[in-house]
This record gives structure tokens, C-alpha cells and sequence, in this order.
């Protein structure tokens, strides 16, 4: 296949490295001009993945036209979740139009995994609104336990990918699946799209958690909780419940939460040792997503009445200042009630 990827970060990075390997022509477009300079000089980049060097037949560019040139039979949607709306509608519609609409395109896979601000919508929704609806179902999301750095180095593990066409999800199954990386396929989306976004507001709050001290009981039960609030947010959703005990729910969260890769864990992390969210932030290189959607998804249990007490505590910690030990002990000293 002729596969372009629409952002360089690293996991953008990695599935190029991935499918490259698996014989595929790959082109990715970064928009940061020092990134794609590292990229073009040296196929690769040490800022976001280090030790990791390109295959020659990934190409690298900044321009939207040349992803159009590309004739591509899938496009991957690599940027942040925040800005893939934006970045959709800063390209030219006369080139947008070649992009979206070209007769080769099969499938538009989405890897970015957030709410957005504001709209609280997922980004399958987002790309809803922003592409024709000719491609509406060639929209697919690819999610699991699958840090770039890992993957980029090969070490084995299981995605799961999403959408509503099974003949579609079978055909990208076989574009990712190789010795080192199984990908499974799902017919919700829906549920796929909440199980990546919530676990990284979870996440946030495992770190926070080790960063406190606490032990592997705390952990365990953090955990435990953590899925039922991603589960109730997705099934009053309509996700399907068996999604959540998953690679994009369970799976990926305990990836997320334990993980030194982790940059959600990391900002938890340094919160519980007592650093400021802006602290954190100004010395970050990527983008943790679970800090906007930790916004986004309080607001959004908010509209829908749903009970998500750690993410309402998170929220009171990253965007009001609350501290963490009291925000502990608030979770603890809740009215009882049934497990489930």
C-alpha cells in the first residue's frame, strides 16, 4: 500500500518504522520545520525517539500537496488530539479535496486518542464533520497497549482497530499485523475512541498515586475504579461493554498506568511529588494528552450525569490546585454504596 501519515510525533514515527517494515511505501508529514529537517538529514528523531532510525523508503514533508501527490490507499491521523481538527481544516480545499477524494483511498485510520475541548466530541466525530461524507465509512481508530518506543523497537504487542466496515478492518488487520504487532478489529468505535481517550486521564492519576507513595494495593484499586468510570462514560455512549475489558480499555490502561514511557503517568507523577502543572508542562518535549481531556471528559460526565469521582478529583488537581493527599482522602471517605 501507499500509506501517508499525517503527523511525525512519536508514534506517527513508530507506525511508519512499522509499516515500512512490512513493505509498504510510506510517506509522513510533520510540520515542525527542526523535526523534519532531523528527519530528512538523519531519518530520524532523537527528541522523540531515541536510537530509532527510519528505513530509506519513508519519505518525510511539510506539504499537504505532496500528501495529495501520494495517491494514498490509507491515511493515518497522527497528531494530537487537540489539533486534528485544525489541522484538517489548514489544508487547502482545492488539495483537500485530492486528498479525501481520491478513487485509491480505502480507509482513514485515526491513532490519536483524546475528546476534544469544547465540542467534547471523539475524534471519529471530528472527522465526521470535517471530511466529505463519502468517506465517512472509510473512518477507522487503531488503539491498545502500544507505546512508540516500544514499538519502535519491536517488541511484541496487540492493538485492536475499529470501524464500521468488517471487510475494511480485515484488510488492515493484515497492512499492520507482523511478528511483533497483532492488531484485533472491533466494530465500536465508539467504545474504542473512550477506552484510549479516559485511560489517560487514569493514568494521570496512577502516577499520582506513586508519586504520593502510596503501594500496590492503592494501585490496584485505582485501577479497578478507573475502568468502571471509563465503562459507565462508554456504555451511556452506547459502546459495547465487553470493549472495556479489552486492549483499548483494560489493556491499554494498565500499559498507561505503570508505564515509565508514559507521559500521562509522568505529569501524575511529578503532581504527587509537588510540582505545578505549568512546571510540568514548560518542560515536557510531547503532548500529554490526558491533561485536556481530563477537561474535556469532566465536562462531559458533567452533561451526561455520570458518577466519575477520580476524574472529577484529577480535574480538581490540574485545574483548580486541589491537593493531592486531600483529593486521596475525599475518593476514600465517599458515601458507600455496592460494587456494581
Amino acid at each position: 500500500m501507499r500509506i501517508s501519515i499525517i503527523g511525525g510525533g512519536g508514534w506517527g514515527l513508530a507506525l511508519a518504522k512499522l509499516l515500512a517494515e512490512n513493505q509498504h511505501d510510506v510517506l509522513v508529514w510533520e510540520y515542525n520545520p527542526d523535526f523534519l529537517d532531523s528527519l530528512n538529514q538523519y531519518r530520524s528523531n532523537p527528541v522523540l525517539l531515541k536510537d530509532i532510525v527510519l528505513p530509506d523508503t519513508v519519505s518525510f514533508t511539510d506539504s499537504f500537496a505532496t500528501v495529495a501527490e501520494h495517491r494514498s490507499d490509507l491515511i493515518l491521523l497522527a497528531t494530537p488530539s487537540q489539533f486534528v481538527r485544525s489541522t484538517l481544516r489548514n489544508i487547502q480545499p482545492s488539495v483537500a479535496e485530492k486528498i479525501w477524494l481520491s478513487p485509491k483511498l480505502k480507509a482513514i485510520l485515526n491513532v490519536a486518542k483524546g475528546i476534544e475541548q469544547n465540542t467534547l466530541k471523539t475524534i471519529d466525530k471530528i472527522l465526521e464533520e470535517e471530511l466529505p461524507p463519502a468517506v465517512h465509512d472509510k473512518i477507522c481508530v487503531l488503539s491498545g497497549p502500544s507505546h512508540a518506543e516500544e514499538v519502535a523497537k519491536g517488541l511484541p504487542t496487540t492493538v485492536v482497530i475499529a470501524g464500521s466496515d468488517e471487510k475494511l478492518l480485515i484488510i488492515l488487520q493484515a497492512v499492520f499485523s507482523n511478528q511483533y504487532f497483532r492488531a484485533y478489529r472491533s466494530l465500536d468505535i465508539t467504545g474504542v475512541e473512550i477506552g484510549g481517550a479516559v485511560k489517560n486521564i487514569i493514568a494521570i492519576a496512577a502516577g499520582i498515586v506513586s508519586g504520593l507513595g502510596f503501594g500496590d494495593n492503592t494501585m490496584g484499586a485505582l485501577l479497578t475504579r478507573g475502568i468502571v468510570e471509563i465503562s459507565r462514560l462508554g456504555e451511556t455512549m452506547q459502546a459495547w461493554p465487553e470493549t472495556f475489558l479489552g486492549l483499548s480499555g483494560i489493556g491499554d490502561l494498565i500499559t498507561t498506568a505503570i508505564s515509565p514511557h508514559s507521559r500521562n503517568r509522568s505529569v501524575g507523577f511529578q503532581i504527587g511529588q509537588g510540582k505545578s502543572l505549568s512546571e510540568i508542562q514548560s518542560s515536557m518535549k510531547m503532548v500529554a494528552e490526558g491533561v485536556e481531556t481530563t477537561r474535556s471528559v469532566y465536562q462531559l460526565a458533567q452533561k451526561l450525569n455520570i458518577d466519575m469521582p477520580i476524574v472529577s478529583q484529577v480535574y480538581e488537581i490540574l485545574y483548580n490546585g486541589k491537593d493531592p493527599h486531600l483529593a486521596m482522602r475525599d475518593l476514600m471517605l465517599r458515601e458507600l454504596k455496592a460494587e456494581f
